[in-house]
């Protein structure tokens, strides 16, 4: 399908072979993808024809991947490996297409801090002299053992990750250098009523209490002001799916029943009849539930309009006790 006319970036979305934490229907997204990119199924089995001319590129998550094709435009054809808003992105089966497709691609972008640790291995099967790869882990200076590998929900990363992209760009096709800068410069433009919204919710509700099930937004929550109330041993167990201890268990219900937060974000991608039993919790206490992603939904967003939804879900459940379970 395509979204808006003039631009022929290719982002094509491979299909993995995701175990599913919950049966999800489709996601509807009121935001129009302003990156004007054309998506295409493409077999798990193969990877995409090379189209010539265009910088074969690799996001490793579907967000990456957008952010690739907002700067690379008519210059790039982009694959995004994990891109199922209804799997669990921590476990997969990367399929022979993705090798291949790994083994052609001019710049890859990936996560790291072992969040897709296995990108490493396909890389390393098939190395090549002149590939470039951008790692968020590497451009902000961190450690492997970060504890919170969701670095895309730190408004932080994304400016630093698209420098580093359109540097690589622009060295892999120097002659469309003025092509990619201009590219950025709106890129970067176009982070900016997301940094207002988290500016103008954090000057009314700095210190918000919050719960969360694992800490996929917790970089997000954190610039927002809020509270963090849900102890991060819990949430680390959430998230490597270890079972929490029973006396967190009962934290972090308590936190509910007892009134002390005024608002829950909860991991909609990855679930548990831990996680669904809390939740439920929450809606019995009265307490709004804001669903937060690790991939990103599609159709209808792209990196931006996606940031800016969660933004709006959680000022809605803070200010009027909405909730937004699914954008």
């Amino acid at each position: 399908m395509i979204y808006g006319p003039g631009m022929p970036s290719l982002l094509r979305r491979r299909s993995m072979s995701l175990r599913p934490r919950r049966a999800g229907g489709p996601l509807l997204g009121a935001a129009v993808l302003a990156g004007s990119l054309a998506l295409t199924a493409c077999g798990s089995g193969s990877a995409p024809s090379p189209r010539p001319g265009l910088i074969q590129s690799i996001g490793t998550e579907n967000e990456y991947a957008n952010v690739i094709g907002q700067l690379g435009g008519r210059y790039v054809q982009v694959s995004s490996i994990l891109d199922n808003p209804n799997s669990d992105p921590h476990t997969f089966e990367v399929s022979p297409g993705v090798a291949t497709e790994v083994g052609q691609a001019q710049l890859i972008v990936q996560n790291g801090v072992g969040y897709d640790s296995w990108m490493n291995s396909i890389e390393n099967a098939s190395p090549s002299s002149s590939r470039r790869i951008v790692s968020a882990q590497t451009v902000l200076g961190l450690p492997t053992d970060t504890p919170n590998p969701h670095l895309w929900y730190d408004p932080t990363t994304m400016p630093a990750v698209a420098k580093a992209i359109t540097a690589d760009l622009v060295s892999i096709q120097p002659s469309h250098k003025a092509y990619f800068e201009s590219q950025l410069s709106s890129f970067l433009a176009s982070l900016k009523p997301w940094f207002n919204a988290i500016a103008s919710f954090r000057a009314r509700y700095h210190g918000t209490p919050v719960a969360v099930t694992e800490p996929v937004s917790d970089y997000l929550l954190q610039a927002m002001g809020l509270d963090i109330k849900t102890p991060f041993v819990f949430q680390a167990d959430i998230m490597s799916g270890s079972e929490p201890s029973p006396e967190d268990i009962s934290l972090e219900k308590g936190l509910f029943t007892n009134h002390l937060v005024r608002v829950f974000c909860y991991n909609e991608q990855v679930t548990s009849s831990l996680t669904i039993g809390i939740r439920e919790t929450a809606q019995s206490s009265g307490v709004p539930v804001v669903g937060v992603y690790e991939t990103m939904p599609t159709p209808g967003y792209d990196f931006q309009t996606w940031m800016l939804a969660e933004v709006a879900a959680i000022r809605a459940a803070v200010a009027k006790g909405t909730s937004t379970e699914q954008l």
